[in-house]
């Protein structure tokens, strides 16, 4: 859990540090949505059979701080995501995980109606109660936890002048060992694209 509480606490120096510099203007934006996290087609090799990482959609909350009407500070977050994991077709493990993601995004057009914007950031992702099943059933199956870059796209779109409907994607570098019994047996390479619709509201 240490490099979660890390994440969590780099995301409260930026704001803390950003805050300094605009106390008399603060704009913070909090967007609920339903995301899906969608790994790439080839995941590499576990125990010399070709791995699949299945998808999962989930409700998100994202935190936005505006530093300037053009670049903010989000941390995204969300309900854990579970996973099937197949071995050449065939369920071998079930895994959760929770991706926090921090990063910082330049809004193009802030004051139109409708505003697209690019980020970059960094992500940490924590897998938990991974299980064997099929052909690993009852068998220890760990995923190690994965830091890796991320990117991020979307547009704005202006309802009102509190409110938002936000939809954007995002691509996250997650390359995580997989332990059966103690004995790493490959690299899952997950990558996935996270995409998504949310309601923002502006406060």
């Amino acid at each position: 859990m240490k490099p979660l509480l890390c994440v969590l606490i780099a995301a409260a120096l930026a704001v803390g540090a950003v805050s300094n510099a605009r106390a008399a203007d603060d704009t913070w934006v909090l967007r609920l949505g339903v995301h899906v996290v969608d790994p790439k087609s080839d995941n590499g090799h576990l125990a010399g059979m070709k791995a699949t990482v299945q998808s999962d959609t989930k409700p998100t909350v994202t935190l936005e701080y505006l530093i300037t009407p053009s670049w903010s500070v989000d941390l995204l977050a969300s309900a854990p995501f579970r996973h099937d994991v197949r071995l050449n077709g065939q369920t071998a493990a079930t895994t959760r995980q929770l991706p926090p993601t921090l990063g910082v995004n330049y809004h193009f057009m802030p004051d139109a109606r409708v505003s697209p914007f690019l980020g970059a950031g960094v992500n940490y992702t924590y897998f938990f109660s991974s299980k064997g099943k099929g052909p690993l059933q009852g068998a220890h199956v760990t995923v190690d936890n994965s830091w890796g870059a991320a990117a991020h796209a979307g547009i704005d779109v202006q309802l009102s002048p509190k409110w938002l409907l936000t939809a954007d994607v995002r691509w996250i570098g997650i390359s995580s060992d997989v332990h059966v019994n103690g004995v790493k047996v490959g690299t899952a390479k997950i990558d996935p694209l996270v995409y998504g619709m949310s309601f923002g509201y502006r406060f």
